[in-house]
């Protein structure tokens, strides 16, 4: 069998943690699996590490970010799940197509081989030909990374038919290298209000559950929103045939860069590489991220940042995650110039409508304008750039936000009125934000699918511009996920009215940077591509250093 073979070249050595959600999902498995990684990179080891979503979607790029969460988008063009951005930040490298995987990605693999006579016309069924499909992904995710461990993390909880085979799967590698695989379970432990103590019995029944597949945990990690005490942990070892030692108390926390720090007060990674028999004796390196993290806690003062969004509408609730990757690429440039980001959530419908006045921006030391699609809020948004211009308020738009601020200029410097993108109105006199030509075709036969302009681009910069400034070079790579584009007919036009474009695709004549100079705006920038997907803890983005230092400079002057 394929599978067999592929499987006997890692059958020595090679060692894999899976990572399971026990009682109820967003406990923070991702964020789990992160920190796993992390405190083993940090003994030396290299890791890789892989997201398994069970649904059907083949990516996450046509699922709505107000349930599920922002699209984090790799070099490779993938749309993926928001987790995948949490393990690049954690590991501070990028990751490949092959550390992430659904349902839909395995069942058309499965079925194209299938009209290939790839199976030979044998009987394709989900046990094996499926199942033996997500174990060959698994180990060539470690192939391609040429790793020593991998930690996967299986989506959903326990229980879920969607993620049973994923499971079995795992199930299969641990029958067949019984000392080389792990299997972690993050469970939430309740502590009701009106009782007044933590109850394990539900994490108990995910055990069980777990058991009926064929597996067995070998740690849990307890999370909850206190810590865990002996007496509990005791109980959860007896109930659960898991080690006492097995048990990691997982707490709520301020910053979720401080959980692989308390993972090892709890020699999480002692404990692991014992458990996997292997030999390593290098000591911890986490000097830099012990800095970092000291950083969330403390500060000189703090900057307030308003973020006009639209993906809010959640009920009762805001969605902050539909933005993940701002707000943490906010924070780590913060964090590095020493202040505490305060970010408020301003929705652009509501700016739109009247209900929220826009000179309320004033408030504020810096406004970003994010990604999004769609004409909900899109006249807020506007407004919003164009009050951040005349009010000299530092601006960064991201992707939409870049199309709002040429909007914006166009109608009010430009003499183009009623300028628009073709996104919105199709029939403005002014679309000089268009669609993409090759992106015309595809909408027509409606391929939405990964059919963006997606993934890393070259860029090459301007001299003298803000731009150019922070980032010190002149050619760049960014992350895009876009269908619409800055018009090249109406350049020319917005270059005379004072607009600059200090960025432009190496490879083409679209571009990809509008700001205007710092002698008529500290900071009134927009990008294209979306600075936010390769900001890291330990390498802040050069963009939001700039952004976050206009703002510093707003503060000392309204003082």
């Amino acid at each position: 069998m394929e599978v067999e073979r592929a499987h006997s070249t890692h059958r020595l050595g090679h060692k894999y943690i899976f990572v399971l959600g026990g009682v109820m999902s967003g406990v923070g498995k991702g964020i789990a699996t992160a920190s796993i990684g992390k405190i083993l990179s940090a003994r030396g080891l290299k890791v890789n590490l892989m997201k398994i979503d069970p649904y059907l979607n083949v990516d996450a790029g046509t699922m709505n970010p107000t349930e599920h969460g922002e699209v984090f988008v790799l070099d490779s063009g993938l749309e993926t799940d928001q987790d995948m951005g949490n393990y690049e930040r954690f590991l501070n490298r990028d990751l490949g197509p092959e550390d992430y995987m659904t349902s839909g990605m395995v069942y058309r693999s499965v079925i194209e081989r299938e009209r290939n006579l790839g199976y030979g016309g044998k009987f394709v069924e989900a046990i094996p030909h499926v199942r033996d499909e997500i174990v060959e992904r698994m180990i060539h995710a470690a192939s391609a990374a040429k790793s020593e461990i991998s930690v996967i993390e299986i989506g959903g909880t326990l229980g879920d038919f969607s993620n049973a085979l994923f499971i079995d799967a795992a199930r299969i590698i641990h029958l067949k290298q019984p000392k080389d695989v792990l299997f972690v379970m993050v469970s939430y432990l309740p502590v009701p209000n009106t009782i007044g103590e933590m109850k394990t019995k539900p994490t108990q029944l995910a055990v069980r559950e777990l058991n009926s597949y064929g597996v067995q945990a070998d740690f849990i990690i307890a999370r909850s929103t206190h810590a865990l005490d002996q007496k509990r942990k005791e109980k959860l070892a007896l109930w659960c045939n898991v080690q006492p030692e097995r048990i990691i108390s997982a707490p709520d926390v301020d910053s979720i860069y401080d959980v692989p720090l308390n993972f090892e007060r709890d020699k999480l990674s002692d404990t692991i590489l014992e458990a996997l028999e292997i030999e390593n004796h290098k000591k911890s390196e986490f000097g830099e991220w012990k800095d970092f993290a000291a950083k969330t806690h403390n500060g000189n003062g703090s900057i307030k940042i308003g973020i006009v969004g639209k993906y809010f509408d959640t009920g009762d609730f805001v969605l902050s995650d539909a933005y993940l990757s701002v707000i943490e690429a906010i924070k780590f440039s913060a964090y590095t110039l020493g202040v505490k980001p305060e970010i408020h959530w301003l929705n652009a419908k509501d700016i739109q409508s009247g209900k929220m006045d826009v000179s309320e921006l004033s408030d504020y030391d810096g406004i970003i304008v994010p990604g999004g699609f769609g004409e909900t809020g899109i006249e807020g948004k506007i407004t919003a750039a164009h009050y951040c211009r005349e009010q000299k308020i530092p601006y960064f738009g991201l992707c939409y936000g870049l199309h709002m601020l040429v909007i914006e200029y166009a109608r009010h410097m430009a003499d183009m009125k009623d300028a628009n993108t073709t996104e919105i109105n199709p029939k403005t006199p002014y679309p000089v934000i268009d669609i993409l030509p090759e992106q015309r075709e595809k909408l027509a036969h409606k391929d939405y699918g990964g059919s963006m302009r997606l993934g890393a681009y070259p860029c090459d910069l301007t001299k003298g511009t803000i731009v150019h400034e922070a980032y010190g070079v002149g050619k760049i790579s960014e992350r895009h996920r876009h269908r619409f584009e800055i018009n090249p007919m109406y350049v020319e036009q917005l270059e005379k009215a004072g607009l600059v474009f200090s960025g432009k695709w190496s490879d083409g004549n679209l571009k990809e940077i509008a700001e205007l100079p710092r002698s008529v705006h500290p900071f009134f920038v927009g990008t294209q591509f979306h600075p936010e997907l390769k900001a890291r803890p330990l390498a802040p983005h050069p963009l939001f250093n700039a952004f976050i230092k206009a703002t510093l400079e707003r503060q000392k002057r309204t003082l």
